[in-house]
C-alpha cells in the first residue's frame, strides 16, 4: 500500500496554484484513493452500508495554492461536509486521520448531544477547532470546551483522531498500520453519529 514520505510534504513547497495541484495530483492524491479505498472497505463491512471515497479538488480556488489537501469517507455518495465523516489529509508538517464535523451539517445538535456524553478518546489523540487551520489540541486538555463550542458557534466545527508529525519515527516504521488502526478506533464514533 502506498504512503506518505518526503516528497509528499515537499508538494507544499511548490509555489502557484496550478503548479502544487499537479504537484498534489502526482504525489498525493493516489496516496489517499489507495489508502481510503481500503479504509471504506473496512467501514462498509464493519457498519453494513455502502461507504464512498472523496477527494478534494480545490476547484473553487482561483488563485491562492492550498495549504493542505485531504480525503473524506461519508455514506454520501454525492458528498461528506453535511454529515459527520472519515478525513486523512496532510499540511506540510503533519498528516491527519479525523472525524470531523464541519461546515454547519443538519445533524449537528444531534452530534452535540452525543458528543458531550461520549468524549472518551485515547490519550494521544487530538482535536482541531477549524479545519481551515492547521492548529490542534490534545484531547486531555478541553476537549468538552471543543465540543460545548460545536453546540454555541453557528460555524463550530470539531475534529478529532491522530495526527503523525512530518519527523515522526514512524514513517521509517510501518504508518499504513498505524493509518488503518486509527480509523478503525474512529468507526464506532462515526456509526453512532451517523445512525
Amino acid at each position: 500500500m502506498k504512503c506518505f514520505n518526503e516528497e509528499s510534504f515537499k508538494v507544499f513547497d511548490v509555489e502557484g496554484l496550478d503548479e502544487r495541484m499537479v504537484a498534489i495530483r502526482a504525489n498525493i492524491q493516489p496516496i489517499f484513493a489507495e489508502i481510503m479505498a481500503e479504509v471504506s472497505a473496512r467501514l462498509s463491512d464493519d457498519v453494513g452500508y455502502e461507504t464512498f471515497v472523496h477527494i478534494a479538488q480545490h476547484r473553487r480556488r482561483t488563485r491562492y495554492a492550498p495549504e493542505n489537501t485531504w480525503s473524506a469517507i461519508s455514506d454520501n455518495k454525492r458528498g461528506y461536509k453535511s454529515q459527520a465523516h472519515l478525513q486523512l489529509g496532510i499540511w506540510d508538517n503533519y498528516v491527519f486521520m479525523y472525524l470531523s464535523i464541519i461546515d454547519n451539517p443538519a445533524k449537528r445538535e444531534q452530534y452535540v448531544d452525543y458528543l458531550a456524553e461520549h468524549h472518551e478518546f485515547p490519550d494521544d489523540f487530538v482535536y482541531s477547532l477549524d479545519h481551515t487551520k492547521p492548529e490542534f489540541f490534545s484531547v486531555t486538555a478541553g476537549v468538552e470546551k471543543g465540543i460545548q463550542r460545536l453546540h454555541d458557534v453557528k460555524k463550530g466545527e470539531f475534529e478529532v483522531g491522530r495526527i503523525i508529525s512530518r519527523d515522526a519515527k514512524i514513517w521509517q516504521e510501518d504508518p499504513q498500520t498505524y493509518i488503518l488502526e486509527t480509523f478503525k478506533t474512529l468507526f464506532p464514533l462515526y456509526q453512532h453519529l451517523n445512525a
